[in-house]
């Protein structure tokens, strides 16, 4: 079964750190996300710019757009994850070991894929 995992940090904690402890922990996340990889489990994975992200919202018909993320926690969502897991404990088990956990937190969630032959959403 297929998984996204969304990982998230605390950005104000992440500009604080000294240049060669970000630099560590990027090779790290590399290093995991290459033995995801070798592993089986990791199927694509990507990081966000947040200062490239907008918010789009329709309220009665009307769209409003907002620059940025808007979210309202300190953590900001900064990569995503999709993974091919036995089960959501197997899911659970891969997110905790990721650099990404130490950081912040990694959310799981069980994906819904669309069959485009088939019309309908399989589990």
């Amino acid at each position: 079964m297929k998984y996204l995992l969304l990982a998230y940090r605390d950005e104000k904690w992440w500009d604080a750190l000294p240049i060669s402890e970000r630099n560590a922990f990027e090779n790290a996340c590399l290093a995991n996300n290459e033995a995801l990889r070798q592993g089986g489990y990791l199927l694509a994975a990507g990081d966000l710019q947040s200062s490239h992200a907008a918010t789009v919202r329709v309220h009665n018909g009307k769209v409003s757009i907002a620059d940025g993320p808007l979210v309202q926690t300190r953590e900001q969502l900064i990569g995503i994850f999709c993974i091919d897991a036995r089960d959501l404990n197997n899911a659970i088990s891969v997110a905790s070991k990721m650099p990404q956990a130490q950081a912040g937190s990694i959310e799981v969630r069980p994906v819904t894929e669309f069959d485009p032959f088939m019309g309908i959403f399989v589990a």
